[in-house]
């Protein structure tokens, strides 16, 4: 597909159109079929265009964004793994992991997890209670 900037000679309207090829446009043009859409001359001539060039830096952004992409990606599958195996506790997070760990360990089959502050989680290593920090992206379709 090529795209070409086209100009109406009569009443110089300008306007984009996409052709299979370079020889589909000419082929086109000789048999008369292209024409304005403004005042449906037939006088619609190429116009000169700068080519799309990708710099360094949008190449070094469209990496990124890739890279980001499959970082979500990734910390999605972990939250779901994570939904799918451990036991919700919202903010009681902290509570519950003390209790676990003080007092009903032997009961306990699945692991936990919930929401806590930086300060909490630091604490509750302090203490010998195994915690981790990860990042949860909410799911905005729901």
């Amino acid at each position: 597909m090529i795209k070409y900037r086209l100009v109406c000679k009569k009443c110089d309207l300008s306007f984009d159109s996409w052709f299979a090829s370079s020889q589909e446009y000419d082929r086109l043009k000789k048999k008369n079929f292209l024409n304005c859409h403004n005042c449906n001359s037939k006088q619609v001539e190429k116009s000169l265009m700068a080519p799309k060039l990708i710099n360094k830096n949008e190449l070094n952004k469209i990496d990124a964004n890739l890279k980001l992409k499959n970082i979500n990606k990734k910390i999605k599958e972990y939250q779901k793994f994570i939904i799918d195996n451990f036991d919700f506790v919202g903010k009681n997070f902290s509570y519950e992991a003390r209790s676990i760990h003080y007092n009903d360990k032997k009961n306990k089959k699945k692991g936990i997890y919930g929401s806590a502050s930086t300060k909490e989680i630091k604490e509750l290593k302090e203490e010998g209670i195994e915690a981790e920090i990860i990042p949860w992206i909410e799911d905005k379709n729901n």
